[in-house]
């Protein structure tokens, strides 16, 4: 076992064996890691949103509309001042064929996440033994087919759509745990808040992307229009598989195209969790009674529940509340991932800037990057609940701050697990994603029930202050007992003794360029 501490959050004080000004960044392999990933989620969302706009053309709201005004004996009333945005709404686009009520959609929505909670685990176990690339690369290609084969679900009945995305669920779930795996033997301490987010900031790119890329295709698409909507991202999923298996490797140590100074600096700074040459013991007692592990889970888990409020409900609150248009409703639903995306990436440069400058240590950047990324979108949601159609600028506006200020978690809690144990990071973040998919289904069916009578304003203020009441709760649990240090039992044994011995001598000019 390794004795004594490194001290990430500074300089290291020993004489390292390499220079560290001619180690690339720019031109690195690790950055090429990083971009790959990024596409990577960018599909990965792609294949999880495009239900919430796609079910808006799919369902038949004439006819949803008459039941529910049967069973609830009232309907919504809708003011004045709305009356034309609302006839401009409902003549935008015919009704769709399936005659789901709320509770259904609900279901359809939520039906994902049953998947996602199952394989989050599993897939950080697995990644662990055999590697990211694989267990990333194979799952988003059965995804990918599954997304393709979505239409025919949906006209077959909706059961048969509900197993189709309980399965999608389940071949994303890998997505996190896998990529984590990867970062473990990728990412260099003082570099990892910026790659990190960076790769996972492809998610909200892939919302930005899909939500008006689905709203085009709803209205104008191929194949009776929402139908094409699955046959674009499918095929753009086959398409990253390829690139992926091509030109990823699951360590440095495995990469054809890396220099060796590059790969000597990565294993370098990762000594004391090298993990590269053995497959250690997972210390799951450990895991499982480890405060800081749970501040991480308690986090995610109120992370997700405000996230996917969010971004399962948008297209449906512009479309029932805001009364926009489907193709307005697509691009304005982008509006807030895109500022979500810049938001992950300048937070991410943040972090390590503090974190280099010895300003904050790792556990106090954790901490209150995680607390800015709930409190104040908790506070602008309860804001957003009493704005109506007659204000949407402002509404707009509140939900693009609301979304887009999350971001810093992505400097928080996302990136805890690689600072705790990195050689078990994929399955810490399993452990956590796995806790946290329950506010995936459960979610959307909250907010169905409670939307459920007329989609109203009062309705939306209900399940807003929900949302921010979750998201408070996790901010504080998190501050209180969060750990930005490398945990004893993550220390594995180096027979070595932290001495990283290249594969292959230096090239002479250790500048040379890296390719990904």
């Amino acid at each position: 076992m390794v004795k004594g501490s490194l001290d990430l959050d500074t300089n290291y004080e020993q004489e390292e064996p390499f220079d560290r000004s001619k180690v690339p960044f720019w031109t690195s392999s690790r950055l090429g890691l990083a971009v790959l990933g990024f596409f990577g989620f960018v599909q990965l969302y792609a294949l999880r949103v495009n239900m919430s706009v796609a079910i808006v053309c799919m369902v038949n709201h004439t006819a949803v509309k008459l039941m529910s005004e049967k069973t609830n004996q009232s309907s919504d009333s809708v003011e004045a001042s709305c009356a034309a945005r609302l006839a401009n709404t409902t003549s935008d686009i015919a009704d769709g064929d399936n005659d789901w009520d709320k509770n259904i959609q609900g279901w359809v929505l939520g039906a994902f996440f049953w998947g996602y909670l199952v394989s989050q685990i599993p897939a950080g176990w697995l990644a662990t033994k055999i590697g990211g690339k694989r267990v990333l690369g194979w799952n988003m290609f059965a995804g990918a087919v599954l997304t393709l084969l979505t239409p025919v679900a949906a006209n077959v009945s909706y059961i048969f759509l509900i197993v189709i995305r309980i399965l999608l669920g389940l071949t994303s779930g890998v997505a996190f745990p896998a990529m984590h795996a990867m970062w473990g033997n990728w990412a260099p301490p003082l570099e990892r808040s910026k790659l990190t987010s960076f790769t996972y900031a492809g998610t909200q790119l892939g919302n930005a992307v899909t939500f008006p890329l689905a709203g085009f295709l709803c209205k104008y698409g191929f194949a009776a229009g929402w139908p094409s909507i699955f046959y674009v991202i499918g095929t753009l999923g086959l398409i990253w598989f390829v690139l992926w298996m091509f030109l990823v490797s699951d360590t440095p140590g495995q990469h054809k195209r890396i220099s060796a100074i590059e790969r000597k600096y990565i294993e370098y700074s990762l000594r004391e969790s090298k993990h590269q040459e053995s497959k250690p013991a997972v210390p799951w007692k450990a895991i499982f009674t480890s405060l800081p592990v749970y501040a991480i889970v308690v986090s995610n888990t109120t992370s997700d529940w405000g996230a996917y409020t969010l971004l399962i409900n948008i297209p449906t609150y512009m479309k029932e509340v805001l009364k926009f248009d489907i193709a307005s409703n697509g691009l304005y639903s982008a509006l807030p991932y895109i500022g979500f995306w810049f938001c992950i990436n300048v937070s991410g440069f943040m972090a390590d800037f503090v974190r280099k400058r010895n300003i904050l240590s790792t556990t106090w950047t954790r901490r209150l990057f995680d607390a800015g990324g709930k409190v104040v979108p908790a506070l602008l949601l309860i804001g957003l609940g009493y704005i109506d159609c007659t204000q949407p600028t402002v509404a707009i506006i509140l939900l693009v701050l609301a979304v887009a200020l999350t971001g810093p978690q992505y400097s928080g809690f996302t990136v805890n697990h690689v600072d705790l144990a990195p050689a078990f990071a994929g399955i810490l973040y399993g452990f956590s994603n796995s806790v946290a998919s329950v506010s995936g289904f459960l979610s959307p069916l909250v907010s169905g029930a409670i939307t459920s009578k007329g989609q109203s304003r009062a309705e939306w203020q209900i399940v807003f202050y929900v949302a921010a009441g979750i998201y408070i709760f996790g901010a504080i649990f998190y501050i209180l007992f969060a750990s930005g240090e490398l945990q004893d039992w993550a220390k594995v044994e180096d027979d070595s003794k932290n001495d990283i011995e290249l594969k292959e001598p230096l090239k002479k000019n250790e500048n040379d360029v890296d390719h990904a």
